[in-house]
């Protein structure tokens, strides 16, 4: 396992199986779902086979999602991280993309931010990674405005899964 991240409120670190009642509480919330393909999960042994791919990913790509913590109660509040995504979208392969997920009651805190800087600063400065890409659906002005926030720069628009998506990239500063 890789040592988990601390910022000022959040533990940043891997995923546990301990994790699948919080990510079956994110996960079955419709309103979590409206802007990722609505297609919540119905069961906790989804959240659990979920952990579990992940923790194929930690194995193969040496990356991938991880809990948020909150410190302050030891609370699971969401996933945010690196996933290395092998299938095509938007004309890529094989590229780093930063993702985020929060449980409903944690929205609008900050909470989304604060892991993106961590994990921009971790892909850049550790992983040595030197464009790091992310996307949301065009319609989620919340996911678009962090984003832009972390310094990420919108490049296009594109369909994914018929829904209507928009492109975000970011490039190393300390590879330029």
């Amino acid at each position: 396992m890789k040592n988990p991240i601390e910022t000022d409120r959040l533990i940043l670190r891997e995923l546990l199986l301990s994790d699948a009642e919080g990510m079956f509480e994110l996960d079955s919330n419709p309103n979590v779902h409206l802007f990722v393909g609505n297609r919540p999960v119905k069961h906790i042994e989804e959240s659990i086979e979920y952990i579990k791919f992940v923790h194929k990913q930690y194995k193969d790509f040496g990356t991938g999602r991880w809990a948020v913590v909150l410190k302050e109660t030891n609370e699971f509040i969401g996933w945010s991280g690196i996933k290395y995504i092998t299938d095509e979208i938007n004309n890529h392969k094989n590229f780093y993309e930063l993702g985020y997920r929060f449980i409903e009651k944690h929205w609008g805190k900050g909470y989304a931010s604060e892991a993106g800087k961590a994990f921009v600063d971790y892909a850049f400065n550790e992983m040595k990674v030197e464009t790091l890409y992310a996307y949301a659906d065009a319609g989620n002005e919340n996911s678009r405005k962090i984003l832009e926030k972390l310094g990420f720069h919108f490049v296009n628009s594109f369909e994914y899964n018929e829904e209507l998506e928009v492109w975000y990239e970011l490039k190393n500063p300390n590879s330029l």
